[in-house]
């Protein structure tokens, strides 16, 4: 793990860890239903990164000594004030977070057969605490495999051996909302934020414009692919979505579904 002090105060930050041969076996057992499903998951390599821009850690040290200090109820109500101004010192908390893990040459093993892929992994990215801010999600995995016979040998042709999803929000302001509740909150109320606070904040939220976005993201395999991209607005507090769908390959879909109603009619 490496540090550095951030331009604009803070600490950035870069982490490594890689793991070999990660092995996991998990046991589903339903006593309900005398269902058990044990799995056994093996990779000779995970990998997982992590880098952080304008880490506030000096606020959020500040804090844990208020915290510290502050342990009686009478005395947290009484210094309620000095809460309010370093948790808007803390503010917003980081500038961008992001992390990843993968696995490669995946294996898991199950009572129903062999479950494999050669890459598998998932990312995670977030903006701070932001009047603009962002969150992007992505889930890979590539040459999936499944034990034989689990499927009809027509519908293995259309199982997916690639994906990549990418998804995520954008016009998220989280600033406004957090600085109003600081604003707001009293600890000598019980609740400390009135009851109505959630209605306000959610309604300020959402004029905002705040987006569901889904970034280019494909599933395919040797014959096909499906590939697709939008967002999803939430205007009056309808969802309104524009999406665009491609599918190439179609042709083939098709003939491998008129080829298995022939040799299998059932």
């Amino acid at each position: 793990m490496n540090a550095t002090q951030a331009a604009n105060g803070g600490v950035d930050f870069t982490a490594t860890q890689t793991i070999a041969d990660f092995a996991e076996t998990l046991d589903f057992d339903d006593p309900k239903s005398g269902l058990k499903f044990p799995l056994t998951i093996k990779s000779p390599e995970l990998s997982v990164n992590a880098t952080g821009k304008g880490m506030r850690t000096k606020p959020f040290l500040d804090l844990l000594a208020f915290a510290v200090a502050n342990e009686d109820e009478a005395k947290l109500k009484a210094n309620q004030a000095q809460l309010k101004s370093l948790l808007l010192a803390a503010l917003p908390l980081w500038e961008r977070i992001d992390g990843s893990y993968g696995l490669k040459d995946v294996s898991v093993e199950s009572p129903v057969g062999h479950f494999g892929a050669a890459e598998l992994g998932t990312s995670f990215g977030s903006d701070g605490i932001a009047q603009n801010g962002a969150i992007n999600y992505t889930i890979k995995a590539a040459g999936l495999t499944i034990p034989p016979n689990l499927v009809p040998a027509w519908g293995t042709a259309l199982l997916p051996t690639d994906i990549n999803l990418n998804f995520g929000g954008a016009n998220i302001d989280l600033d406004s909302m957090a600085k109003k509740a600081i604003e707001t909150f009293d600890l000598n109320n019980n609740p400390p934020l009135p009851a109505d606070f959630g209605d306000q904040i959610k309604a300020d939220f959402m004029t905002k414009t705040p987006k569901f976005i889904i970034g280019h993201s494909t599933v395919k395999n040797r014959d096909m692919e499906i590939a697709m991209e939008g967002e999803m607005t939430f205007s009056g507090m309808k969802p309104e979505a524009n999406v665009t769908i491609d599918i190439a390959g179609y042709d083939r879909i098709v003939e491998s579904l008129q080829a298995a109603a022939k040799s299998e009619p059932e």
